[in-house]
C-alpha cells in the first residue's frame, strides 16, 4: 500500500532546489544543488531535470492565453534509488541565455514577467514532485543605460511582457517588449516599444513605434535598430543615439512630431 500511494504523492521522496543566488543576468550564470528526500519508501529514479522557464503570452485569433515555455535545461542526476529519509544533493549549473527576459528594473519587478527554474524528478509510475523558484533576471549595464536614457529623453515606462515569436535576430522561441509613453511634446505617436536582442558583443535595440490614429495602414508600426556594445553605458551618449533613432523612426514615415 505504501508503494501504490507513493506512486500518487502520499509519501513518496521530495525536491527542492536550492539557488546560490535567486539574482542573475542575460549571459550569466544559474547555479544551485538540487536536494532529494527519500519518502516512506525506495523509490527509482530516472532522472533529475532542471530547466530554465518563461511565461509567455500567445495570441491566436481573437484568443490570447499564457504558457510556460522552457528555454534551456540540464540533466542533474539520473538512475538512483531514494533511501526513505535520505538527502541527496545534487549539483547543477546553468547559463542564461543572452536574450533572457529581464525581470526586473532599478529592484522594481516588472509586473507580468516571471522566469524561474523548475525542476522535475522522474520515477517511472509516479507523480512528479517537481519545484519551480522565482528568478529575478536584472538588465546588463547597457540595457539600464538604455532605459535610464529614454527616461531622460521624457519617455515613461508603461508595461512589459513576454510574447511567443520570434524578430528577426532572436535566438529563443518569444521576446520580449517593454513599453513607454511618450513625452508630452511628441503628440503623434502613442508609445514606443523596446525589445532588446544581447549577444556576447553587445545589443541590438529594436525600436517599435505606433502612431496615434489614423487609418490601420497608416497607424502600423514601424521598426528600427541600434547597436550598442557591453561598454556603451553612458547615459548621454545612449540618449542621444535613442534620440536620433526615434526621430528617424518618423521622419521615414513622415509623421514628424
Amino acid at each position: 500500500m505504501r508503494n501504490l500511494a507513493a506512486r500518487f504523492g502520499a509519501g513518496a521522496a521530495s525536491v527542492d532546489t536550492v539557488l546560490d543566488r535567486d539574482v542573475a543576468q542575460p549571459g550569466g550564470p544559474v547555479s544551485g544543488r538540487v536536494v532529494v528526500v527519500g519518502g516512506s519508501v525506495a523509490q527509482d529514479v530516472e532522472e533529475v531535470v532542471v530547466a530554465l522557464q518563461a511565461r509567455v503570452e500567445v495570441e491566436s485569433g481573437d484568443s490570447e492565453w499564457r504558457e510556460d515555455v522552457v528555454f534551456g535545461s540540464a540533466r542533474v542526476g539520473a538512475g538512483f534509488t531514494t533511501v526513505p529519509g535520505q538527502r541527496t544533493e545534487l549539483p547543477f549549473a546553468l547559463a542564461l541565455p543572452w536574450q533572457t527576459p529581464i525581470t526586473a528594473i532599478s529592484g522594481w519587478h516588472l509586473r507580468g514577467v516571471h522566469v524561474g527554474v523548475a525542476t522535475r524528478l522522474v520515477i517511472a509510475g509516479a507523480v512528479d514532485p517537481g519545484d519551480l523558484d522565482g528568478l529575478t533576471v536584472a538588465p546588463l549595464p547597457v540595457q539600464q543605460a538604455v532605459v535610464d536614457a529614454l527616461g531622460s529623453l521624457g519617455w515613461r515606462f508603461k508595461h512589459a511582457d513576454v510574447e511567443k515569436g520570434r524578430v528577426r535576430g532572436s535566438d529563443l522561441p518569444f521576446y520580449q517588449e517593454l513599453e513607454f509613453a511618450p513625452p508630452a511634446h511628441v503628440r503623434r505617436v502613442d508609445e514606443l516599444e523596446v525589445t532588446f536582442l544581447a549577444d556576447a558583443q553587445g545589443v541590438d535595440v529594436v525600436l517599435e513605434a505606433d502612431r496615434r490614429g489614423g487609418l490601420l495602414t497608416e497607424g502600423r508600426d514601424v521598426v528600427s535598430r541600434l547597436r550598442l556594445s557591453h561598454a556603451d553605458t553612458d547615459r548621454a551618449r545612449v540618449a542621444a543615439a535613442l534620440d536620433r533613432a526615434v526621430h528617424e523612426l518618423g521622419a521615414r514615415r513622415g509623421w514628424g512630431w
